[in-house]
């Protein structure tokens, strides 16, 4: 049963300055995704959109060393200095502005989660947040700094329990790795296994640091892995998880790029697990957390079709409304032109993907994933119950 509340609309966090964050016309984490992004969720009736704004060199300290936002501040000026500063690896090269931007997407989920915070929201949504592989001193992976670390740190402060689930293809490790040792935030990360996907890392035997054992969960998932037992790994952990660790917030990362079309990684989902999913995730936060759910949007490298039909079925969830069968045809109109200029093919006429956009998952492949989160579950509820006395 949801949590009733005064405003229960929830709020999408987007301006022209999210369009700010760019690394280039040939890098494929590009500001494109807003455009049929977020316009779908005006379609289907996202109306409390507000711009983010740059977050402070205090705000940022809180989670990133001072030396590092200096030198992210000097290749905003230099980004000719790339190689000398080292602080930037290949996938995330500086660019003009860059530390304005990435202060801007930190600025954008700190705000989200001021305003649960405040009890003015239950649910937000910040569709160009979820850098979660930047790390205190190095910008890794497509991101300068990680808002969401900066947006946990911001309600453990606040004395709460957050819960963070990271859906996203990749490993969620800049994240993991800032609150390794605190039990106080539990990480869960989905993705697909770091022996054949960036960053390499993830796998089942780590699970926190001393004193906060079982406070990371990772489950690394075999390439090929389509929606069954993908959804039904999910649906075995973050129940169980939330019900042992006792949250009172919930932050995930639903990243589209463990969808079946998208070009950098191999796992085959399809738009059904991103909206079963989300409503898990949804009743995770109402269950367990009071209802208090911020969402961001990750990485996603599919434009025109799954990013944008990810990011609505998060806010349908959030809004708790039914997905249509089918898209807007004013939004398929107006994207088409676009998507055809950057040969993506059409945007899809259905939310959800028919059956055989991916191929079934081999048996061997279900095995090994139920295998994996079996063993990863069994620790993490053994040490939480013990920590707990339960």
């Amino acid at each position: 049963m949801p949590v009733s509340h005064p405003n229960p609309t929830p709020l999408v966090i987007y301006g022209p300055a999210s369009l700010a964050y760019d690394f280039g016309p040939g890098h494929p984490f590009t500001p494109r995704r807003f455009g049929p992004g977020i316009d779908l969720l005006r379609a289907l009736g996202a109306t409390d959109v507000v711009e983010p704004a740059a977050a402070s060199a205090a705000e940022l300290a809180t989670v990133h060393r001072r030396s590092f936002l200096a030198d992210i501040e000097r290749l905003s000026d230099f980004p000719e200095m790339g190689a000398e500063l080292a602080v930037t690896d290949g996938d995330t090269p500086p660019f003009y502005g860059m530390h304005a931007a990435g202060a801007t997407v930190v600025g954008g989920t700190l705000h989200a989660m001021e305003q649960i915070l405040a009890g003015e929201r239950l649910h937000a949504f910040h569709p160009g947040g979820g850098l979660h592989h930047a790390f205190p001193a190095r910008a890794t992976g497509f991101c300068v700094f990680n808002d969401v670390a900066v947006a946990i740190r911001r309600a453990r402060d606040d004395g709460h329990r957050v819960l963070y689930v990271d859906v996203d293809v990749h490993h969620g490790d800049g994240v993991e790795a800032i609150f390794w040792d605190d039990p106080l935030v539990q990480t869960v990360s989905i993705h697909e296994s770091g022996l054949t996907l960036f960053p390499g890392t993830g796998w089942v035997e780590d699970r926190g640091g001393e004193g906060a054992e079982g406070s990371a969960v990772n489950i690394p998932l075999e390439r090929g892995t389509s929606d069954a037992s993908w959804l039904a790994v999910l649906e075995s952990v973050v129940p169980a998880v939330a019900a042992a660790f006792r949250p009172t917030i919930l932050v995930t990362l639903n990243g589209s790029d463990a969808h079946a079309r998208d070009p950098l990684a191999n796992l085959r989902l399809t738009t059904s697990a991103f909206q079963r999913a989300a409503r898990l995730l949804d009743e995770t936060a109402h269950q367990y957390a009071g209802g208090r759910w911020l969402a961001t949007g990750g990485g996603g490298y599919d434009v025109y079709s799954a990013v944008p039909r990810n990011w609505a079925m998060v806010w349908l969830a959030q809004a708790h409304r039914d997905a249509p069968v089918e898209t807007p045809a004013v939004w398929q109109e107006r994207w088409a032109p676009d998507a055809a200029r950057w040969r993506a093919g059409p945007p899809p006429a259905l939310m959800l993907d028919p059956e055989d956009t991916a191929a079934p998952e081999p048996p061997a492949v279900a095995a090994a994933n139920h295998a994996t989160a079996a063993a990863a579950l069994q620790h993490t509820l053994h040490v939480l119950a013990e920590r707990h006395g339960s």
